[in-house]
């Protein structure tokens, strides 16, 4: 490792440790020529993933993008930078595991909508309208009622219980 003060190649690792959850090793180095420290992190080598567009074309995974997607659908909501960073992980996670060379661009889309779905059911929803391009009210009160319809069967399996709300009218 080359010494950013002196540019020697000598050194010595004073001190190893873990760093961001385990994903990169921490290394306090000093130089031998000058005596001065430095730190230094060794990660994996991660492949690049790519993601497959509906047009057929691919492009490189764009954290940034995934990010966006969720800071907007969480715009005004009790929802804070660090869970947005976490549902992104969540993502990245889900996708580490797909086998091929690019991740359909669907598939990142239906993980995102499950991270949003667990966190914020407004989120989720704001998302879902987008991605899943509702043309009218309808499609809204069928996404809403599927989310009560979860919520009132996950407190039933709390063995809370709770009033479900009226169906809502058609005309």
């Amino acid at each position: 490792m080359r010494c950013p003060f002196c540019n020697d190649l000598e050194d010595r690792v004073v001190d190893s440790r873990t760093a961001q959850e385990g994903r990169a090793v921490r290394r306090r180095r000093e130089c031998l020529a000058c005596g001065k420290r430095f730190t230094t992190y060794e990660f994996i080598e991660e492949r690049r993933l790519q993601v497959a567009k509906t047009d057929g074309s691919t492009e490189p995974y764009d954290r940034n993008k995934v990010l966006r997607s969720i800071q907007i659908s969480c715009a005004k909501r009790p929802v804070t930078a660090a869970d947005m960073e976490a549902m992104a992980d969540a993502v990245e996670d889900a996708l580490s595991g797909h086998p091929g060379d690019a991740v359909p661009s669907r598939l990142i889309g239906a993980h995102l909508m499950d991270v949003l779905k667990d966190r914020d059911n407004v989120a989720y929803v704001r998302f879902a309208s987008v991605y899943r391009n509702f043309q009218d009210l309808e499609e809204f009160y069928d996404e809403l009622r599927d989310l009560d319809a979860r919520r009132l069967r996950a407190a039933q399996a709390r063995g809370q219980v709770e009033l479900q709300l009226p169906e809502a009218e058609t005309e």
